[in-house]
């Protein structure tokens, strides 16, 4: 079955009213989507395991220095269709294709669907792979809540999950390299006439929590002058960001934000927001949030407001690995462009050769309902990470 096929099975789990998707860390949509992995590996007659973080890696062949392909299901709130889900299915569909034409591996191939990559739910990224990788600590991990107050921990017990078994696994010691397939996010290969890419590297990115705090007080009988709204603090910080990322040519996004009380006639006492900020190089990234930081201290104190800011969780630059992005460039003849968005492939670049495919997305958008790529362009992805697969397994 192909890719297209494939994702054509899922297209109704988690769709919203509004055309998007919602699929986050062990919800109903992706534990469906789990079964629905596991389904898929069954009838391609490859091994499942779930390592105690979540993860599925379907098994073809035994022992040591597997290729791992594969990528995630879950999505941000209101997401588009492929962010993930094209890297899982053209995985599965590369595997179908051959197995059909009876091609026998060199070496054990895994295809990989990794748990919360997005981090929607959980507020850090690619826990999943972190984890494994111990990029995360367990503790640090398991005590991290939703919106709804229910931590890691609890929400995964209620999955009938372990706890206790999250952590490195000992799966990824068999792995030897990794190799994902993503849409596009941004728009480079749609003027370049190109199908699909090769990446070479990840802009270091992190995610902050700003907590402004003032004096909750009546909308209607407190005077402007007597005022300690935080609200203008946030919105003085949103506008800081946008002038600060333009200036840097890099990214700043607040893109989330809560509001204690939250009536329409209190003066706000608090107001939360996250911070997502990305940059060419630590340096910029570090200059970027500690600018902001200051415009928006300043901006507190003129309002009688305190802010505290936390890192919640900050990714270096990745450089993928050169002689493995070379020589898939040159086998699939495609071009290589940078990425400011984050990955698996990005996490587990610490512990091992990896590399990413891009596929072409006419829109340039992700994070959304319009994020589309064509069912040709999606053909060609499979085909090239077939190539991939021929050739590096």
């Amino acid at each position: 079955m192909g890719a297209n096929q494939l994702l054509a099975e899922i297209e109704a789990i988690g769709r919203t009213p509004g055309g998007g998707y919602t699929r986050t860390a062990w919800d109903r949509p992706t534990m469906e989507l789990r079964e629905w992995f596991a389904g898929q590996a069954a009838a391609l007659g490859l091994e499942l395991v779930e390592d105690g973080n979540g993860n599925q890696i379907a098994w073809w062949g035994s022992g040591d220095d597997a290729l791992l392909i594969g990528s995630h299901l879950d999505s941000v709130y209101e997401g588009g269709p492929l962010d993930g889900p094209l890297g899982v299915s053209s995985a599965l569909a590369v595997v179908a294709e051959l197995k059909a034409a009876g091609w026998q591996p060199l070496r054990p191939i895994a295809v990989a669907n990794f748990t919360d990559e997005e981090g929607a739910r959980f507020g850090v990224a690619c826990i999943g792979s972190r984890l494994v990788s111990g990029a995360i600590s367990p503790e640090a991990a398991l005590g991290l809540r939703d919106d709804q107050g229910n931590t890691l921990a609890e929400v995964m017990k209620a999955q009938g999950r372990d706890p206790r078994a999250v952590g490195p696994a000992p799966w990824l010691s068999r792995i030897g390299a990794f190799v994902e397939l993503h849409v596009e996010q941004g728009r480079w290969l749609a003027p370049a006439e190109a199908p699909v890419g090769v990446a070479t590297a990840i802009w270091p990115h992190g995610r902050y929590r700003l907590d402004f705090c003032g004096q909750g007080n009546h909308a209607g009988a407190t005077a402007m002058a007597d005022r300690h709204d935080p609200m203008l603090t946030y919105a003085a910080t949103v506008l800081a960001a946008r002038e600060l990322a333009v200036a840097g040519g890099q990214r700043a996004t607040l893109g989330r934000v809560q509001v204690d009380p939250g009536s329409t006639n209190s003066i706000p006492s608090r107001v939360t927001a996250w911070l997502d900020a990305r940059a060419a190089d630590e340096g910029a990234l570090d200059a970027l949030v500690s600018g902001l930081v200051a415009r928006a201290e300043a901006a507190a104190a003129d309002e009688g407001v305190t802010v505290r800011v936390k890192a919640e969780s900050t990714t270096p630059a990745v450089n993928f690995d050169a002689d493995l992005r070379h020589r898939i460039a040159e086998l699939i003849d495609a071009p290589v462009l940078p990425t400011g968005a984050g990955h698996d492939a990005g996490i587990l670049a610490a512990k091992l050769p990896t590399a990413m495919l891009f596929v072409r997305n006419p829109t340039g958008v992700s994070h959304a309902p319009d994020e589309i790529s064509t069912p040709d362009d999606i053909d060609a992805g499979v085909a090239a990470l077939k190539k991939v697969v021929m050739e590096l397994a």
